[in-house]
C-alpha cells in the first residue's frame, strides 16, 4: 500500500523544500495543499481518515508547514480536532522548519557542553526557530534570555513560550550590535536566529569573552549572523569557543526532518511537535 503524505501549508504556495524532504523521508506520494486554515481543512482531513481500514491508516499522514508558526499551530490543533476514536492519522508540525531546525541546533550545542545551569542568550530570538530553541534549552535546565530590537517583541515571545512550554525566559532589548554584544557578556552559550544576511554580532563582541563556551548561528546567508564564524563550522574551536554554523548543524536538521517523516508511517497515532522532535534530535546527535 502506498505511503501518502498530505502537505498542509498555510502559505498560498506550498513549500517545495518540504515536498522534497517528504519524498526523501519515505513517502511514496506527497500531495501539497496551499492556503489552508482551520476553516477550510475539515473535508481534507476527513478524506485522510475515512478511506483506509484501521490496519492501513498508518500509510496516510499529514505534514503541516508554511512560513507562519502561529498559523501552523492553529492548523495543527484544528486537524487533531477532526480526529475521533480510531479515525485518525499521524500528523507533524514544522512551520518554516522551526521545530526541526531549533531541535537540531540545540541538540548539537548540547554535544559541545551541558545545558544545565548555563546562561544562554538567543540573539534576535523572536522568530519561530529562536522561540522554540529558547524553550528547548530552558527545558534542559538553562537560564535563557531572548533579545529583540524592541522590548515588547521579546516580552511577547517570553509570555508565549511560558504559555506553550511552561518555561521562564528573560526578555532583553538590544537595538544594535553593540547592545547585543553587551547582552552576551555574561553568557555561556549564544545562539543567533535572526533574519538572513544580517550580522548580529561582530567578532569583537565574542572572541575575547571568557564566559563563552559555545556559539551557534542559524544564518547561512552572507553576511553571517555572527561575524568571525563559518557556515560549515561543526563544533570547531575558535578563540576557545566551540562554534556551530548553520550548515554545520543543518546536516542533522535534514536527517531529523526525514526521520520524523519516516516515523509518521509507523502507526496512525504519531503527533510530532517540538517535544518529540527534540527528543529524537538528541538521540540522533
Amino acid at each position: 500500500m502506498k505511503k501518502l503524505l498530505f502537505q498542509f501549508d498555510t502559505d498560498t504556495h506550498p513549500s517545495t523544500f518540504d515536498t522534497v524532504v517528504g519524498y526523501d523521508g519515505g513517502a511514496d506520494h506527497v500531495v501539497p495543499h496551499g492556503g489552508l486554515a482551520p476553516d477550510n481543512i475539515v473535508s481534507l482531513v476527513e478524506g485522510t481518515i475515512f478511506t483506509r481500514a484501521p490496519k492501513d491508516k498508518k500509510n496516510t499522514a499529514i505534514f503541516i508547514g508554511g512560513s507562519n508558526m502561529v498559523a501552523g499551530e492553529e492548523l495543527f490543533l484544528a486537524v487533531q480536532k477532526c480526529f475521533f476514536s480510531g479515525f485518525r492519522v499521524s500528523v507533524m508540525l514544522d512551520s518554516n522548519g522551526s521545530n526541526t531546525t531549533s531541535a537540531a541546533a540545540v541538540a548539537k550545542i548540547a554535544t559541545s557542553c551541558s545545558l544545565e545551569g548555563k546562561k544562554v542568550v538567543v540573539i534576535a530570538g523572536t522568530g519561530p526557530v529562536g522561540q522554540r530553541a529558547a524553550a528547548m534549552m530552558a527545558l534542559e535546565g538553562a537560564d535563557v534570555s531572548i533579545t529583540s530590537r524592541h522590548i515588547f517583541g521579546a516580552e511577547k515571545v517570553c509570555f508565549a513560550m511560558k504559555d506553550r512550554f511552561g518555561v521562564e525566559l528573560t526578555p532583553i532589548e538590544a537595538k544594535d550590535s553593540d547592545a547585543r554584544g553587551d547582552a552576551v557578556k555574561d553568557a555561556n552559550i549564544v545562539l543567533a536566529t535572526g533574519a538572513a544576511g544580517i550580522e548580529l554580532l561582530k567578532p569583537e563582541h565574542w572572541q575575547n569573552n571568557q564566559n563563552l563556551e559555545v556559539i551557534a548561528d542559524a544564518n547561512a546567508t552572507p553576511p553571517l549572523g555572527i561575524g568571525g564564524t563559518d557556515v560549515l563550522d561543526k563544533g570547531i574551536d575558535r578563540q576557545g569557543v566551540k562554534v556551530w554554523g548553520a550548515i554545520g548543524f543543518g546536516t542533522l536538521k535534514l536527517a531529523l526532518h526525514r526521520a520524523c517523516i519516516a516515523k509518521l508511517f509507523e502507526d496512525n497515532k504519531q503527533v510530532f511537535d517540538a517535544e518529540l522532535i527534540f527528543n529524537l534530535a538528541k538521540k540522533m546527535a
